[in-house]
């Protein structure tokens, strides 16, 4: 078992000045980060807290302080400093939307304890009781991170979050290196995060929306230009999409393209409050993308049953590549890499710019390259 670190007093930093310099006097040192943030109601998350580490020293900042703070923000920028954190998705969506930086450096530990062996989207709680045989208090996950001031058992809550931070990244890079994997944490966590701002970007929000790609291609140009208007207007409102307009609105409008108040009032989950707010917006944004429609990309399918057959044959290869290197499969194979595979040109090209054969996969995946390429071409 990894030795337990010593709590962490409870120590905040009130001053962005004070924050410079702390952080300046750790710059040698892994910075261990994460962040508590509300969003129930809003469509941005609203920063609650911000926990640091550096070194042995821990510290709480409340948010105002961190954005003032110039050395934090060239500090999350820096891909040259590694920044510590665990299940990151949300810390850097909050970053992106809260200060509009996308971190640059961050090994997402998660990411690390699955390629070290300890299972696929294991909680921090269980691997920390299980590494360090320290049981975390979880009473304040849900409590209210943006009343002040902050309750004993929230602050040592906050600080326990990034305590253990830097005691799992050495066990991580350990177990890598005994597996030659000591380059995937950054490899995976820097694709995991440019992965995840593509997929917020708010002019790509439509390829997301569930049943879009029922709608024809023309159709599917209204529901970009739909979605488009609707992420622009909860950015605005600070409102959450569906407090704004439901996906299932948004399909019913671009696949009737309804050309008066009346048509548009008659669609199903198209609520009159809408129509009499933003009636004469929608209608025109559904008039200007059918003029000039310009070139998307288009939904992805459903797989069809013979594509769902080899899809299987090809998870079956590289599940038991999964297993031989006591990775998970969901990790070295994403479905959705997978499906682009099964989709695609099934060409040399296709399969080399595939993921699932470059970078850290490639060593591993490389014995069945070929039986994956007899499979796409059946």
């Amino acid at each position: 078992m990894v030795a337990i670190p010593e709590p962490a007093p409870v120590r905040w930093i009130h001053d962005a000045t004070e924050l410079d310099a702390w952080l300046a006097r750790g710059a040698g040192e892994l910075l261990a980060l994460d962040t508590e943030f509300e969003r129930v109601s809003t469509f941005f998350p609203i920063p609650g807290l911000v926990q640091l580490g550096l070194g042995e020293e821990f510290c709480l900042v409340n948010p105002s302080v961190a954005e003032a703070s110039r050395e934090f923000r060239e500090l999350l920028a820096d891909p040259d400093r590694p920044k510590l954190l665990y299940a990151m998705s949300e810390d850097l969506e909050l970053f992106r939307q809260w200060l509009g930086i996308a971190p640059a450096g961050v090994l997402d530990l998660q990411i690390g304890a699955a390629l070290a062996g300890a299972g696929f989207s294991v909680g921090y709680a269980r691997l920390v009781e299980s590494l360090f045989g320290h049981a975390l208090d979880k009473s304040a996950t849900r409590s209210d991170w943006l009343a002040r001031p902050l309750t004993p058992a929230q602050e040592r809550y906050a600080l326990d979050d990034v305590r253990f931070l830097k005691p799992l990244y050495h066990w991580v890079l350990e177990q890598l290196q005994a597996r030659g994997l000591a380059e995937a944490l950054a490899e995976e966590s820097t694709r995991f995060a440019e992965d995840l701002a593509a997929e917020t970007a708010g002019d790509q929000y439509y390829l997301r929306i569930r049943g879009g790609w029922r709608l024809s291609p023309a159709r599917q140009v209204v529901l970009q230009a739909l979605a488009s208007w609707r992420e622009d207007e909860c950015r605005r409102r600070d409102r959450p999409r569906n407090r704004v307009l439901s996906d299932n609105a948004l399909i019913n409008i671009a696949d009737a393209c309804p050309g008066s108040a009346g048509a548009l009032s008659a669609l199903e989950d198209v609520p009159p409050v809408v129509v009499r707010r933003y009636g004469e917006t929608l209608l025109a944004i559904v008039r200007e993308a059918q003029v000039e429609p310009p070139k998307i990309e288009t939904i992805q399918l459903p797989l069809t049953r013979e594509e769902q057959a080899t899809y299987k044959k090809i998870k079956r290869e590289l599940a038991a590549v999964a297993e031989q290197h006591d990775v998970p499969v969901e990790l070295i194979a994403p479905r959705r890499r997978i499906e682009a595979l099964v989709t695609g040109q099934k060409d040399d090209e296709a399969l080399a710019k595939s993921i699932l054969f470059r970078g850290w996969r490639g060593a591993m995946t490389a014995p069945v390259k070929e039986q994956v390429r007899a499979l796409l071409n059946e």
